[in-house]
């Protein structure tokens, strides 16, 4: 399935990193620091987005009960202490669709919501940073997934179209976001299973991202 096209447009967190769990853990912890109740649906709905949008979610949630800056700069910071100098585990097959892509000559580039430094940073410290072609951050387009600026700007950067790109996504946004910029989509869910809604988009859900290769298309 993989070799029929031009190219290949990773997600970063959730997808070949295991960071979500840790994200979240970071952001729990501070909502017990400030004693409120459990947010976790806040969490989800910001999943696969940049900075901005989450602290603009958060913001939204918290309704001036707290000081929102303060809360997001918190667990962010929090979050940031723990990645800066670890290796974030890599998610289970990664490496066996990069070494796969990179054996078939298929152009290779991440698309996340992250900023473009922090990103390179946690790539370089998993190991897989030189498989990419090309890293884009969040900060490179205006707008944030679920709009689909950042798999498109991908796709240009690698010299495809973007109906020539498939496209890797763990979260909802994500993937709606790819299938906007008309990909063909893979999603292997991460904290946040596809619903109803999500699955009528049709993009292709896998339990395991290494299932790819051996996919039919």
């Amino acid at each position: 399935m993989l070799t029929q096209f031009s190219a290949a447009i990773f997600d970063m967190d959730g997808l070949i990193l295991d960071s979500e769990p840790l994200a979240k853990l970071a952001f729990d912890t501070v909502c017990k620091q400030y004693g409120l109740a459990d947010l976790s649906e806040v969490f989800m709905q910001f999943v696969g987005t940049n900075a901005q949008t989450g602290n603009a979610v958060i913001k939204s949630a918290l309704n001036d009960s707290i000081d929102a800056d303060v809360f997001n700069q918190t667990w962010r910071s929090l979050y940031g202490e723990w990645v800066k100098d670890k290796a974030v585990p890599l998610k289970a097959g990664v490496v066996e669709v990069l070494s796969y892509c990179q054996s078939h000559h298929i152009p290779m580039a991440v698309a996340t919501s992250s900023h473009t430094v922090i990103a390179t940073h946690k790539l370089n410290k998993a190991g897989v940073l030189d498989y990419f072609d090309i890293v884009i951050g969040g900060d490179q387009v205006a707008n944030s997934k679920p709009q689909p600026d950042i798999f498109l700007k991908a796709a240009t950067s690698l010299s495809c179209q973007p109906n020539a790109c498939i496209a890797f996504e763990d979260s909802p946004n994500g993937v709606t976001s790819a299938v906007a910029a008309g990909m063909t989509v893979v999603q292997i869910p991460d904290l946040i299973k596809p619903d109803a809604a999500l699955l009528s988009l049709g993009h292709i859900v896998l339990d395991r991202i290494s299932d790819v290769i051996n996919a039919t298309p």
